[in-house]
């Protein structure tokens, strides 16, 4: 677990070994089912609609028997508490306490977060912006904690 200094954010990265999408996507939605069985929500921060879209289809294929609310976010709040939210930047006030970030971006609301979870391949573009993102939080005073899986 991340070192947390007042209030900011715990932070974790977890590097895959893998260069392949579809296999980040399977971590994360594992990661995903681990956070809605804890009893938590989250938001899940993707690049693009596409991006979302492909979440949202592989939390319903990715573990036979498997249920795990969740829906693309576009500006309405689900019903269901805890219902977990994907989309993109526009990530609402209720769902900020946690967010696994599958976007090439920081949060927009990263210093203001509780937890958050970085998830990358080991590409080089994802890797790079894995980068830039680890020093920005250590630049906050935040010391993010990595785990190579």
């Amino acid at each position: 677990m991340s070192e947390n200094h007042s209030n900011l954010p715990v932070v974790d990265f977890y590097v895959l070994a893998t260069h392949l999408q579809q296999q980040r996507q399977d971590f994360a939605c594992k990661l995903i089912e681990k956070i809605y069985r804890s009893g938590q929500n989250c938001y899940v921060l993707t690049d693009s609609l596409e991006q979302a879209a492909s979440i949202d289809l592989q939390l319903w294929t990715f573990r036979a028997g498997s249920f795990i609310p969740h829906q693309i976010y576009r500006g309405i709040l689900p019903e269901l508490p805890q219902t977990i939210l994907i989309g993109l930047a526009d990530i609402p006030e209720s769902r900020q306490n946690l967010i696994v970030n599958l976007s090439s971006q920081l949060p927009e609301h990263g210093p203001l977060t509780g937890r958050i979870l970085e998830v990358l391949d080991n590409s080089e573009i994802c890797k790079q912006a894995g980068r830039e993102r680890f020093r920005y939080y250590r630049q906050l005073g935040i010391t993010p904690v990595t785990h190579k899986l």
